[in-house]
């Protein structure tokens, strides 16, 4: 890795510490807690970031879904619901660091539900092993690792709830085809070789994005972070 790719890989690096340290004092802060709507722990997290780290500008729309909203995807915008005493939630942030983009997604299980602990662990099991698998595989496509993920739901006892399992993460904005969401991602239709130059010659750094669910039980579990570099 050259000197110039080595810099970019540090800046992504360093602003996905910040994701997750900010993270951590969502949790550490007890912002997460029974009878809080998701509008509200939306807000709260938002100035939470202010303070931290002065950040106003998110690439993507800040989502947090609880109970039977964490079966729905990036792209819907269900009704706001409060958090209840045994529930299960997920947040999704993008946070721009000083130019740098940053992606970190985690679910939170209030109370001791086993099946609820048991889908906060194997999304998080399932990034291990897709990052593993993403090493092993230099020539791997977006189809392929697709595939791949969706297999991981299914041997764990879960079914795949994105259109997604992950896409370009960089300098802001990152890469992009006009009305184009199916190449620059790890979707069931890219044929692209995730580790091929972008446009520019530069390496693709990739998000790794989990998403499993059980629609009968109506719950879903949701873990993101940076698969390369």
């Amino acid at each position: 890795m050259t000197d110039f790719e080595l810099a970019r890989a540090n800046q992504l690096r360093a602003a996905q510490r910040k994701a997750e340290t900010l993270f951590h004092a969502i949790e550490a802060r007890g912002l997460v807690r029974p009878g809080i709507s998701e509008k509200t722990l939306n807000e709260d997290i938002y100035a939470l970031a202010k303070e931290m780290y002065g950040i106003s500008t998110y690439w993507h729309k800040r989502i947090v879904r609880a109970g039977k909203n964490t079966l729905l995807p990036y792209d819907d915008n269900p009704p706001d619901l409060t958090l209840g005493g045994d529930d299960i939630l997920f947040l999704d942030l993008g946070p721009v660091f000083e130019d740098w983009e940053a992606d970190f997604g985690r679910t939170f299980v209030l109370g001791a539900d086993p099946l609820k602990l048991k889908l906060k662990h194997d999304v998080g099991q399932a990034f291990v092993d897709g990052k593993k698998f993403f090493e092993e595989s230099p020539d791997i496509t977006g189809c392929e690792f697709f595939d791949f993920i969706v297999s991981l739901a299914k041997e764990s006892g879960w079914e795949f709830g994105g259109r997604i399992a992950g896409h370009l993460i960089g300098q802001f904005p990152h890469e992009k085809i006009d009305k184009d969401k199916v190449t620059l991602y790890a979707h069931p239709e890219s044929h692209l070789r995730m580790r091929s130059l972008d446009e520019n010659g530069r390496l693709r750094h990739w998000i790794l994005e989990i998403h499993f669910v059980d629609r009968e039980r109506e719950i879903g579990g949701f873990f993101e972070e940076l698969l390369t570099v």
